[in-house]
């Protein structure tokens, strides 16, 4: 049985298709929930702009994430709500390493054949990384 899931989130209908998965599981098996939302910064930045790019991140992260502490208070969910930036597969895998994460919930995007070949599926390749145990929702 699950004790820590870790929800991946970043307000697409497939996240929150997971996030309610994992709430569900949450709720089965009386499990803490941890959400976790990861934005990409552009391949190249210059030094100058990183400030403020990280500032705009940081603020976006939390608007995206404040409906959902709502909803988490409402329902006494035992959460903790969390940003990155980076690489999300990578930050998703991390994350779940360094808070012993039984169970990732992560969105199916939908993407086609040649987007899954050109960009790669974030949620294959928390699969590929992960140690937990890793549900695909979609």
């Amino acid at each position: 049985m699950p004790t820590r899931i870790l929800a991946a989130y970043d307000g697409s209908k497939g996240a929150e298709r997971a996030l309610d998965f994992a709430l569900d599981l949450c709720r089965r098996y009386d499990a803490e929930l941890h959400v976790l939302a990861v934005t990409q910064p552009p391949d190249y930045v210059g030094d100058l702009v990183i400030p403020a790019l990280v500032e705009a991140t940081q603020q976006y992260q939390e608007n995206l994430l404040a409906p959902l502490r709502q909803k988490l208070e409402i329902e006494s969910i035992r959460a903790t709500l969390s940003t990155e930036i980076g690489q999300p597969a990578e930050q998703i895998v991390r994350y779940a390493e360094k808070h012993a994460i039984d169970h990732v919930v992560v969105g199916h995007r939908g993407h086609s054949l040649f987007e899954r070949w050109l960009i790669g599926s974030v949620a294959r390749r928390v699969i590929a990384h992960s140690r937990s145990t890793v549900t695909v929702v979609r």
